[in-house]
């Protein structure tokens, strides 16, 4: 891999997907996830209701045994979900009872997340928490430790990577809160754009994420709900820090913050 690529020598970088994120996290203390629609917005309700969320590439026959091997709950695809089942849609989770862990399986955000547990710090942010994982960085890690912010994107039926523009406002969100905190930080120009893109929208973000292409796919499929819930900017004081095979937990509650 080339090494300007990796944005060495800017203490906040940014990129997109697993590569991105192999790329721009490769020496970085913390990876922070941003996947709006829906991963690490389902993600943070999850960690609001103290239930541990276990990361999953693919949602096949092996992570049914994950899931029982772990004793937690499987999601199930979010239009084969009935009454009381648990889905990769964040409104489902808000609604379950009884729900203590959950194996989360996607192709994007949880897949990159998956992939980072064995490295450096993972951090899950979108739009709902992205103020309260800025400050848990803030206040962990010096300013001269790298932060890599990856936007997980959506894949094209043929596997490529398609930009997610709400994964690219939900990074732009953390960078600002970052730039903001952290004081004279070394931002890359790459994690610049992102910042700007987030200002763009940010009077409007609710109706920025209806009238996006993933947004419109959503409510066309009758989960606008679960855009809505995406669009609670900031009303997420959670952190959810991925502990290897312990799954993803919520760093301010445990520290009491």
């Amino acid at each position: 891999m080339n090494s300007a690529h990796r944005q060495i020598g800017h203490t906040v970088r940014f990129d997109w997907g697993r590569v991105g994120a192999a790329a721009v996290g490769a020496d970085a203390r913390v990876t922070v996830v941003v996947d709006v629609l829906s991963f690490t917005t389902t993600l943070s309700v999850a960690a609001d209701l103290g239930v541990t969320v276990l990361p999953y590439r693919w949602r096949d026959e092996s992570a049914a045994r994950y899931a029982a091997e772990h004793d937690a709950v499987l999601a199930v695809g979010r239009r084969e979900a009935g009454a009381g089942q648990v889905s990769l849609s964040p409104a489902t989770v808000r609604s379950a009872s009884g729900l203590t862990r959950l194996v989360l399986p996607s192709p994007n955000g949880s897949s990159i997340a998956y992939t980072l547990a064995a490295h450096a710090t993972c951090v899950g942010a979108s739009l709902r928490n992205a103020r309260a994982v800025a400050a848990w960085i803030t206040a962990e890690y010096p300013a001269t430790a790298a932060v890599a912010v990856v936007a997980a994107g959506e894949l094209w039926p043929d596997g490529s990577l398609r930009p997610a523009v709400e994964d690219l406002w939900g990074a732009g969100a953390v960078i600002s809160e970052l730039l903001r905190s952290r004081g004279a930080t070394a931002a890359s120009p790459e994690a610049k754009v992102a910042v700007a893109a987030w200002r763009a929208i940010a009077e409007g973000p609710r109706e920025a994420l209806l009238d996006c292409a993933s947004g419109r796919e959503l409510v066309e499929g009758g989960f606008g709900g679960d855009v809505l819930i995406a669009a609670e900017i900031d009303s997420s004081r959670s952190v959810p820090v991925l502990d290897g095979a312990h799954g993803f937990r919520d760093a301010a509650a445990v520290e009491g913050r």
